[in-house]
């Protein structure tokens, strides 16, 4: 059984998750759309330091989760905070298209797994 601390972060990536997703179904699914909007950009990028400060929290607590790249993960919230003047949109694109999708799979399953007996 997980602590309610962890069971709290891994609500709090789904909530971020939902976001990003909210976002991309009220804009067009399209890289030159993310790179031009600056408000659409900023707030995935909020939602993926949150993602990353989570999980970090959560490997403190729980170094095994199930969590693909889970360290990945939490670098690249380091990247954002104190590399933003250098960010990558295509890398940034990247991530909300390929691996939040593969991330939401992963924490929906730990959410509904006996692992998290709420």
């Amino acid at each position: 059984m997980v602590s309610i601390k962890v069971l709290k972060r891994l609500k709090d990536i789904k909530s971020s998750i939902d976001a990003i997703n909210g976002f991309l179904l009220r804009q067009p699914k399209r890289f030159d759309v993310f790179c031009s909007d600056e408000m659409f950009k900023s707030a995935v990028l909020y939602h993926i330091t949150i993602i990353g400060e989570a999980i970090n929290y959560i490997l403190r607590l729980k170094p095994d989760i199930a969590i693909t790249s889970a360290r990945k993960i939490v670098n690249t919230r380091n990247y954002i905070i104190h590399g933003y003047d250098s960010l990558d949109n295509e890398i940034l694109w990247s991530i909300v298209i390929n691996h939040i999708p593969k991330l939401e799979g992963e924490i929906i399953k730990l959410l509904d797994s006996p692992f998290c007996d709420k």
